[in-house]
């Protein structure tokens, strides 16, 4: 008995020792890049009451654990440099290595900022070409939570090698290496996406609440989980014959049938679900900005008319959520491809949120693929993205997007539409296509265009008197029109 009183002392003993050490988030790790010009936040956890010391850059910061062991301290802000050592003392000793100071991008969305490296376009050329000691990459785990958790489900900050980047989101690795060269400072990247996924689950509760008028979120939730028990049993039906069919095709010697994806098979699509796991625990790290790429999950007829206002409130949810203030937020639009859903709304949703101060769109309409959802040209994309970090976040003075339709002036039996930035405004290969015109019954018909200036002159005889003009109105649009930087023109549609 008194043998068993002794072990389980020990045993007690042990974890109170493990318990009282000094643990730091996964985000704070060894390789991290942490943000420029800010003051650098380390936070943990330790025994309630326990004293902690830390060394960065020649400064050093106490704190004490409270009563539910949590502390946190900041270091002055510094300019970019590196490589530096981050030492953290408690009860136990941690030191943090190679940690550079820079710009620290989070990139999120769903599938296609998910793309990695090794999937985009050359992949033979571009993967061993990714040596960017200087470009440091954190990936999350996909996860989904009811609440909002301390910590994110990762490994840890890893060099950019092309081990690492080809497992990579490739709109990311492109952005972060157009910063970079272009900046000649560290560059951190956080990879926090998955596939599928709608803006739903990427904004918290209280970013949904604040706004009733996006309650149909929750409606919309009650329908899915509502259908759950008729759809559970045939997803593991789908699962078994699938799992049958990879064990036969392994058999013969055949090469295994794809994976059966559906949406939602792990309740991704939960309101606030990966905010909760993706984000939040992310919030207490600073960061320059953020990238994202996302909306198709959203273009079905149930969601796609809530998008501008839904993706709007996401954005000022994640700013409040940060405490930065208007943190730079750059978005793509939905590239070109055919499919029934409502992709030319979703695309003007897209647009209509630049009037939030701090946003940049990187137009993809030219570099789709007619029947993959998931366009290879990934390089051009995360080009444009860094094109509006570069102009908006840093101040260059460069072109960094296509024309934006800003007006439309009737002109007897034509339509004039006016563009910002459009300098050198011209079509490639013919005249200017996707051009359509409607009178006030709204009935369109395809048009004919001729570049005037920055300015495009649009008619048809059949629509004497036309009211409305709209431009690469459909999934899958003949769009050729742009500036003199090679940036394409936004789709667009006057009167809305």
């Amino acid at each position: 008995m008194r043998r068993l009183t002794s072990l389980a002392a020990l045993v007690l003993l042990c974890a109170l020792a493990a318990w009282a050490d000094i643990t730091l988030p996964a985000v704070l790790a060894g390789h991290m890049v942490v943000q420029r010009g800010m003051p650098v936040h380390v936070w943990g956890k330790a025994a309630p009451g326990e004293a902690v010391s830390a060394e960065f850059r020649g400064a050093t910061r106490t704190a004490k654990a409270n009563d539910d062991g949590l502390w946190s301290l900041y270091f002055p802000a510094g300019e970019a440099g590196g490589p530096f050592e981050l030492k953290l003392q408690g009860a136990n000793t941690i030191v943090l290595e190679d940690v550079l100071v820079g710009d620290v991008w989070v990139a999120s969305g769903q599938s296609n900022m998910e793309l990695p490296l090794k999937s985009s376009a050359d992949p033979e050329v571009e993967v061993p070409a990714a040596k960017f000691p200087r470009i440091r990459l954190f990936h999350a785990n996909n996860k989904v939570a009811d609440y909002p958790l301390d910590d994110i489900d990762a490994k840890t900050w890893t060099d950019c090698t092309p081990e690492t980047a080809a497992s990579f989101s490739a709109v990311a690795y492109y952005f972060g290496r157009h910063l970079q060269e272009k900046l000649s400072v560290p560059i951190g990247l956080i990879e926090a996406a998955w596939g599928g996924t709608p803006a739903d689950s990427w904004i918290s509760l209280h970013g949904i609440s604040r706004d009733p008028a996006l309650m149909p979120v929750f409606a919309e939730w009650s329908r899915i989980t509502g259908a759950y028990n008729v759809w559970r049993p045939r997803r593991q039906k789908r699962l078994r014959e699938w799992n049958e069919a990879v064990a036969r095709a392994k058999a013969e010697g055949k090469e295994a049938p794809p994976y059966p994806w559906e949406g939602n098979s792990d309740g991704e699509w939960q309101p606030a679900g990966l905010f909760n796991s993706m984000i939040a625990p992310l919030t207490p790290f600073p960061i320059r900005g953020a990238i994202w790429y996302q909306g198709e999950s959203n273009a079905g007829s149930e969601r796609a008319p809530l998008y501008a206002r839904l993706f709007q409130a996401m954005i000022r949810d994640w700013r409040r959520a940060w405490g930065q203030g208007d943190f730079p937020f750059f978005f793509v639009q939905l590239a070109a491809f055919k499919t029934g859903a409502m992709w030319p709304e979703v695309r003007e949703a897209q647009h209509q949120t630049l009037s939030l101060t701090n946003t940049g769109m990187a137009v993809a309409i030219d570099i789709g693929d007619p029947v993959d959802i998931h366009p290879k040209n990934k390089k051009e994309v995360g080009r444009r993205l860094a094109l509006a970090a570069l102009a908006i976040s840093h101040g260059e003075r460069i072109e960094y997007s296509g024309p934006m339709f800003r007006q439309a002036t009737a002109e007897g039996g034509s339509i004039r539409v006016s563009f910002d930035h459009a300098a050198g405004l011209a079509a490639k290969n013919g005249p200017p296509a996707g051009f359509e015109v409607a009178g006030a019954d709204r009935k369109f018909v395809s048009a004919d265009a001729v570049v005037e200036g920055a300015t495009i002159l649009v008619s048809n005889p059949a629509v004497p008197a036309p009211v409305y003009v709209r431009y690469g109105w459909s999934d899958y649009p003949p769009c050729n029109l742009y500036n003199s930087d090679g940036l394409p023109a936004s789709p667009f549609r006057s009167g809305e």
